[in-house]
């Protein structure tokens, strides 16, 4: 019996096969791309669903360093309140950045901090909850904890020492933010925050006027 001849394991691979494997390749890249050129619009919109009304830094009340008070202005859109009724945990985040001026270079920055919450409904004792670090307050309604969560109080944002009190006000640059952080997200909710309007939630950075903040004196006053 004669076997038919085998071809050798480093034949280059019929010109069909190429062809499909090559198809696939670009298929790919097509729809990421389209995926990405889909969500380009959602994030122009995104600083269009919040706004910075307040922001201010003061001294701490302990006397060393200073602390950030801020008010945001937005509304959970309903799909982001459906799936928080649906025990989807929603994380929110404020971000604070402090830079120092150089004229010979890039602005220094000097603080980089985030503060996250972490929005939650349970069923059980049917209250949301909204978490800040490990401090936790319970609401009978949606609408309390979001109103909680629009102003910000009282956060340590720079360390003493931070802000030299004799510079010029005017080389310090400071500026916050609040987002949605949809990383925190479970997987499938991270793809549709990809393409759909509704998941995402941010404002621009809001910079905050440094000459009215009271820096803390260098040495305690008598």
């Amino acid at each position: 019996m004669t076997r038919a001849a085998l071809p050798p394991k480093n034949s280059a691979a019929p010109e069909g096969v190429k062809a499909r494997g090559f198809k696939r390749m670009v298929g790919s890249v097509l729809w990421c791309v389209g995926t990405l050129l889909g969500a380009w619009p959602t994030l122009g919109l995104a600083a269009e669903r919040v706004t910075v009304t307040q922001a201010h830094l003061a001294p701490a009340a302990s006397g060393e360093g200073m602390v950030l008070y801020a008010q945001f202005d937005f509304e959970l859109p309903q799909t982001l309140e459906e799936a928080v009724n649906r025990g989807i945990a929603l994380y929110f985040v404020v971000d604070f950045e402090l830079f120092r001026g150089r004229w010979y270079w890039f602005d220094k920055k000097l603080v980089d901090q985030s503060l996250s919450f972490r929005l939650t409904y349970s069923p059980l004792t049917r209250q949301y909850r909204l978490a800040r670090g490990a401090l936790a307050q319970p609401f009978d309604t949606l609408t309390g904890a979001l109103d909680a969560l629009r102003r910000l109080s009282g956060w340590a944002v720079i360390d003493k020492g931070v802000v030299r009190p004799d510079d010029d006000p005017q080389d310090y640059r400071a500026q916050v933010r609040f987002r949605l952080d949809t990383s925190q997200l479970p997987k499938p909710f991270q793809v549709s925050a990809l393409t759909h309007r509704d998941w995402v939630l941010a404002s621009d950075w809001q910079a905050l006027n440094w000459a009215t903040a009271v820096v803390p004196s260098a040495t305690p006053a008598p």
